[in-house]
C-alpha cells in the first residue's frame, strides 16, 4: 500500500528525468496524502506531458463521488479485471515522481518508516488516471498509484508497496497506444533490494499538516531496530523557495 508519500526533488530535476516539455513550478512536499493534487506524467498526443491530479481515482462511471470509496490505491493483481481499473489500465496510464514513501509497521502504535532510493532523487510510481464528468459537465482528473506485493526488505513492515518503473520502462508503461496492458502489466512487480534503503521516523507523519524535512529525518536514538539498511545521517533542513508557490 502506499498512503503517503515524499516529492522534494525539485522541478527541474523532475523534469529532465521524466522528459516533458512544460515547466511547471512546485515546492517540496514531506507528506503528501490523499485528496490532495500531485504531479504527474501522461502521455497526450503520443507526447510526455505534466499535469495535476487528484490523488483518489474516480471512474467514469462512478454516478455519485459521495457514495464511492476513495481509490488511493489500485492492487496489481487485479488491474486488468477490476472495473474501477481496467479501462484506465488499458488507455490511462502515467507515471507519479516521489522521492520516497511512507510505510507503518507492527506495533501499537504502529511505527512509521520512510522508504527511498539508496542512491538518492526521484523515481516513478506506476499510476492510473480517470476525468469523471459530472450532471453539470464538470470534470474531475483523479489517479491512483499502482501496488504490488513487498520485496523481501519491506515486507518485514507491510505487504504492499507501489509499483517503481525504472526510467528505461517509462514508455512501455506509458504508451497505452502501442503496448497493451497485458503487455505493460509485466511491469508490475516488487522493486528490487537493492535499489531501495528504509528507516524508522517520527510519528508526526501521521497527522497530515505536518509537512517538513524533520518528517524524514531519522528517529531518534533508542527507537526500532532498522530493518535494513543502517539509518542514514539526518538531513538538512530544506530551505523553501519563494518562486515555487504551493500548488497543494
Amino acid at each position: 500500500m502506499c498512503g503517503r508519500y515524499v516529492i522534494t526533488s525539485t522541478p527541474a530535476a523532475v523534469r529532465v528525468l521524466f522528459g516533458y516539455p512544460e515547466q511547471p513550478n512546485f515546492p517540496p512536499r514531506y507528506n503528501v496524502a490523499p485528496t490532495q493534487p500531485i504531479p504527474l506524467m501522461r502521455l497526450t498526443d503520443g507526447k510526455r506531458s505534466f499535469a495535476l491530479m487528484r490523488w483518489g481515482l474516480l471512474p467514469a462511471w462512478v454516478k455519485d463521488p459521495k457514495t464511492f470509496s476513495l481509490l488511493v490505491n489500485a492492487r496489481g493483481e487485479s488491474v486488468l479485471e477490476k472495473p474501477a481499473f481496467r479501462n484506465a489500465m488499458r488507455r490511462r496510464r502515467c507515471l507519479v515522481p516521489a522521492d520516497g514513501f511512507y510505510e507503518w509497521g507492527a506495533g501499537v502504535p504502529k511505527r512509521p518508516y520512510f522508504v527511498r532510493a539508496k542512491s538518492g532523487g526521484a523515481i516513478a510510481f506506476a499510476g492510473l488516471w480517470e476525468t469523471w464528468t459530472g450532471p453539470n459537465g464538470e470534470e474531475v482528473d483523479t489517479a491512483a498509484i499502482v501496488t504490488t506485493r513487498a520485496n523481501r526488505m519491506l515486507a518485514t513492515i507491510h505487504d504492499r508497496m507501489p509499483v517503481i518503473v525504472a526510467p528505461e520502462a517509462f514508455d512501455l508503461w506509458l504508451d497505452c497506444a502501442k503496448v497493451d496492458a497485458m503487455t505493460a502489466a509485466a511491469l508490475i512487480a516488487p522493486a528490487p533490494e537493492s535499489l531501495l534503503e528504509c528507516y524508522e521516523v517520527s510519528p508526526a507523519v501521521n497527522r497530515v499538516a505536518n509537512d517538513s524535512a524533520e518528517l524524514i529525518a531519522p528517529a531518534a536514538a533508542g527507537g526500532a531496530v532498522q530493518p535494513a539498511a543502517a539509518s542514514p545521517a539526518a538531513p538538512a533542513k530544506a530551505k523553501k523557495s519563494n518562486d515555487q508557490p504551493s500548488l497543494f
